[in-house]
C-alpha cells in the first residue's frame, strides 16, 4: 500500500482528494496538518480521523509516507514542496506554484517572485493525456490548472495538425462552479453575491492563460481567455472558438479528435453536432469534447468539460500518482 498525505485536506480539492485515496485500492491516505488555526474545521467529512500527522519532512519520513499531495496556496506550496522533496518523498502540487517554466513567467502572472527556480525547471507538466512519459517514475509532478485542462485538451491536437487559422485569435469563453475559487471566504463568492448571478472575473489575464499557451505552443496575441463564475457548486464548461484553415472541414477536425483520444480512458470525444454539459462530466474524471462547424463562416466551436474539483485537480493528481507508482491509470478513478 502506497502511504499518502494530504496537505491541505480542509478544501475543496483536498477533501475531493482524501475522498478519492480513501477509496483507492492501493493507497492509505494521510491528512496532514499545516494550519495552527484549523481545530474547528471538520472537513473532509468521514474517514479515518487516525491517519493523521504534521506537515513536516520528519512526521512524514516517521509516519512512512511515500507521496504527499499539495492542495494548497502557491505561496505554501513553494515551501513545503522542497523540503519533502529533500526527505525522499514524491511529491504532487496541485497548486500553480511549479506549473510555468520559467520564474520570469510565474512573476508576470502570479505577481511575485518565485522562491526556488531551480525546482520550478525540474517539475514536471501533470496532464498524463499530454506528458504520460515524464511523468511515469516521477519524482515531482505540478498538477495543472482546472482551465488549462479543458482548453488544451480542446485545443492541443488541432494546433498540432494545423487545423486552425492562427492570424484570427482563438476565443476561449470559459464558466466554472464556484468550488474552483477555494473555500476561503470572499465577498465575490459569498451566497448572495453568487446565487442567481453569473459574473466575469480576470478578464484576459487569468494566471491560467500561460498554461494553455505552452501546452498547445500558442502565441498569446493567439488565444483569448475570459472566465466566469456559474452559480454552481462543480464543472467547468468552455466554449472555444477559432477560424479553421482553408480545406478544413468538420471531417477533419473530427478525425483528429477521434485520432488522439482513440486510447485515452479519460477523454470523450462526442461525435460532431453533439455537445456536452455540466452533468456529463461532474464527479468523473472525464473531460467531454464536442465541437460544431458554421460551414457559411469556418468558424469551429469547441465544448470541452470537466468537472473542476476531479480531472480539474484532484482526480488529475491521482491520475498521475498512478503513473508515477506504476499502477494501471484509471485505479480508483471513473
Amino acid at each position: 500500500m502506497v502511504q499518502a498525505g494530504i496537505v491541505g485536506f480542509r478544501g475543496y480539492s483536498g477533501a475531493e482528494l482524501f475522498q478519492i485515496l480513501q477509496a483507492h485500492p492501493q493507497v492509505t491516505p494521510w491528512k496532514l496538518e499545516h494550519r495552527s488555526d484549523a481545530a474547528a474545521d471538520p472537513l473532509p467529512r468521514g474517514g479515518n480521523a487516525d491517519r493523521s500527522t504534521a506537515a513536516t519532512p520528519e512526521a512524514a519520513r516517521e509516519a512512512g509516507l511515500d507521496v504527499v499531495f499539495l492542495a494548497t496556496p502557491h505561496e505554501v506550496s513553494m515551501q513545503v514542496a522542497p523540503a519533502m522533496l529533500a526527505a525522499g518523498i514524491r511529491v504532487v502540487d496541485l497548486s500553480g506554484a511549479y506549473r510555468l517554466r520559467t520564474p520570469e513567467v510565474h512573476l508576470r502572472w502570479y505577481g511575485d517572485a518565485h522562491e526556488d527556480p531551480e525546482l520550478l525547471a525540474s517539475a514536471v507538466y501533470g496532464l498524463p493525456e499530454f506528458y504520460r512519459d515524464r511523468i511515469r517514475g516521477a519524482r515531482f509532478v505540478s498538477n495543472p490548472g482546472c482551465y488549462p485542462t479543458a482548453a488544451s485538451l480542446a485545443l492541443r491536437p488541432l494546433v498540432a495538425a494545423g487545423l486552425i487559422d492562427r492570424s484570427v485569435p482563438v476565443l476561449c469563453d470559459a464558466k466554472s462552479g464556484i468550488s474552483g475559487a477555494g473555500r476561503k471566504a470572499s465577498l465575490k463568492t459569498s451566497f448572495c453575491e453568487a446565487g442567481d448571478n453569473f459574473s466575469v472575473y480576470a478578464a484576459f489575464a487569468h494566471r491560467h492563460v500561460p498554461e494553455v499557451l505552452q501546452n498547445c505552443e500558442l502565441q498569446e496575441t493567439e488565444f483569448h481567455f475570459v472566465a466566469q463564475l456559474l452559480p454552481t457548486h462543480r464543472g467547468i464548461l468552455e466554449n472555444i472558438y477559432a477560424r479553421l484553415a482553408p480545406e478544413v472541414t468538420a471531417e477533419t477536425i473530427q478525425k483528429c479528435y477521434d485520432e488522439a483520444y482513440l486510447e485515452e480512458p479519460f477523454v470523450q470525444v462526442y461525435d460532431r453536432g453533439i455537445l456536452p454539459d455540466l452533468h456529463t462530466v461532474q464527479h468523473t474524471n472525464r473531460c467531454a469534447i464536442g465541437f460544431q462547424v458554421a460551414e457559411a463562416t469556418s468558424t469551429l466551436l469547441v465544448v470541452s468539460a470537466i468537472d473542476n474539483l476531479v480531472k480539474g485537480a484532484a482526480g488529475q493528481a491521482v491520475q498521475n500518482m498512478n503513473l508515477m507508482f506504476g499502477f494501471d491509470e484509471t485505479e480508483g478513478l471513473r
